[in-house]
């Protein structure tokens, strides 16, 4: 069923329902309920960290870290002085690590980010970041996640470092909802998006979109 551009790029909520202090598509709740109660029986607390993002809050982490106000990391997830880069690598770093306003998966309400709060260690916050799940105190909430998700309707788009998105273990996607997805969020849609609004590099990233999408919008792993 066809989306709305504003459903697509984060700018309204719609398709969207409440669960606890998150919203969710509204044909992803039940399912993630469901992984919630078989996660609970093997022993984790699954929480949402992220779900829903909308444009607004998705262009704040964007230029944010574009003009030097939030670290900009380097592939080892290393800081980066933004003093020393130039706006087309400002983009491309940003990019391995923060979606492009109106292009990220969490606008959807599809994608969560999760883990496991009985896991996490008395005084110490969650960082998002890999080696948590690989080898830190999330790892056994991974090991699981990988053998059930499929059941419960759910992936990992970003399993794998494809050359987009960096590895996310932590984010989950649900499959039936977002088939056919990314032929609907064209290039062109997303142009006119960010051609109207007050991305910080805006007329960097314009010319450079169609390769934006190629390699960090439509590379995804498969379901």
């Amino acid at each position: 069923m066809p989306w709305s551009v504003a459903s697509l790029t984060g700018q309204t909520q719609e398709h969207l329902v409440s669960h606890g202090d998150f919203l969710l598509h509204a044909d992803v709740k039940a399912d993630f309920i469901r992984l919630q109660t078989a996660a609970q029986a093997a022993g984790f607390e699954l929480a949402i960290a992220s779900s829903f993002r909308d444009f607004a809050r998705q262009q704040m982490i964007w230029n944010n870290k574009f003009m030097g106000l939030r670290p900009i990391l380097d592939d080892t997830g290393t800081s980066l002085d933004p003093s020393r880069l130039s706006d087309d690598e400002k983009v491309r770093a940003i990019l391995r690590w923060s979606a492009l306003p109106g292009a990220s998966r969490h606008h959807w309400g599809t994608d969560i980010d999760v883990y496991a709060t009985n896991l996490l260690p008395q005084s110490v916050s969650l960082q998002l970041e890999p080696w948590e799940y690989l080898s830190g105190h999330q790892a056994p909430l991974f090991a699981w996640l990988e053998d059930n998700l499929e059941q419960y309707g759910f992936y990992l788009p970003y399993r794998e470092d494809t050359g987009g998105v960096a590895f996310e273990p932590w984010h989950i996607s649900h499959k039936a909802t977002t088939q056919g997805l990314l032929e609907q969020l064209t290039p062109e849609t997303l142009s006119a998006v960010i051609a109207s609004s007050d991305i910080q590099g805006r007329e960097t990233i314009l010319p450079m979109l169609n390769w934006i999408y190629s390699q960090y919008i439509s590379n995804v792993c498969e379901a």
